[in-house]
């Protein structure tokens, strides 16, 4: 890639394994996967309820989440920086009781966000090891502490969060054995929307293939939770379809490989007038390649 001078790699930039990561469509069933464990924390799935998510057009409300994440990324410094205190604004009007537990919620507190980071983290990797499989231990771990820089500014204390792959990993293990996971109507609500999406999710002709991957690969106990049933041909067919979308990716096209803003960030640094911030997950034209 021929670099401009003047460009912005933003917080990673293009050598970062968070790029390398982040850039690929099939990861992305990771952040469909990591909603499905968000929602199965009642105290985070109060906080989404407060904000009428589940009953004015879910599917945009979470693109917009989505699309401030990857700004975060592969967005310029500035972009970045914006995104950050949008996400941030939005968590600090976010508070309240829970009418399940009777717990007071609230979207800014570090246990709450650490179980949102910890779910995407960890999410995103298992499906760069199902799907790609490039990333030895070491590039994990590179992963998990590029992506404490994207969260800091969320007021997630680096103390709080293990230092390492291996305990974010432990850590998610011990919450979802803990018994603070519970089915709720919110719970029941995101189930609903990743397993019947509506007519406007890009792509929806291969939702059916994505909804299956999201949730054959949640833990068990958190499977048995949403009420899926996965047997030996559920195990057997997860592996299929990951095998081909190994052996399908090197050939894909860059438009359909890699998700929209890792497209538009490429175009930014070879000096293209793009912005990230304005981008969807998916490109609708054929301009930057």
């Amino acid at each position: 890639m021929a670099l401009s001078r003047q460009a912005d790699p933003g917080l990673f930039g293009p050598e970062s394994v968070s790029w390398r990561v982040l850039r690929e469509a099939t990861v992305m069933i990771g952040g469909v996967r990591a909603l499905l464990l968000h929602a199965a924390h009642p105290l985070v799935v109060a906080g989404a309820r407060q904000t009428g998510m589940y009953e004015r057009d879910p599917w945009r409300r979470l693109e917009r989440t989505l699309r401030l994440t990857f700004t975060v990324v592969f967005g310029t410094e500035r972009e970045a920086s914006a995104a950050a205190r949008r996400i941030d604004e939005v968590h600090g009007g976010i508070h309240g009781i829970d009418p399940v537990t009777g717990m007071r919620y609230d979207a800014r507190d570090p246990e709450l966000l650490l179980w949102v980071h910890a779910s995407l983290v960890t999410s995103f990797l298992l499906f760069e090891r199902l799907t790609i499989g490039r990333l030895d231990d070491r590039g994990r771990q590179a992963f998990h502490e590029e992506q404490l820089r994207a969260v800091e500014p969320l007021r997630l204390p680096r103390d709080r969060v293990p230092p390492t792959i291996q305990g974010l990993q432990a850590y998610v293990d011990g919450v979802v054995a803990g018994g603070v996971l519970r089915r709720t109507d919110g719970t029941a609500s995101v189930a609903a929307l990743v397993g019947d999406p509506p007519a406007q999710v890009p792509r929806r002709r291969l939702w059916r293939i994505v909804s299956f991957l999201a949730f054959a690969t949640l833990p068990p106990p958190v499977r048995a939770l949403y009420g899926v049933e996965h047997g030996r041909l559920d195990e057997l067919r997860l592996r299929a379809l990951c095998a081909g979308m190994r052996l399908d990716r090197p050939i894909m096209p860059p438009r359909l490989r890699f998700i929209a803003p890792a497209i538009l960030a490429g175009a930014r640094l070879r000096g293209e007038p793009v912005r990230v911030a304005d981008a969807g997950l998916f490109l609708t034209d054929r301009r930057p390649r």
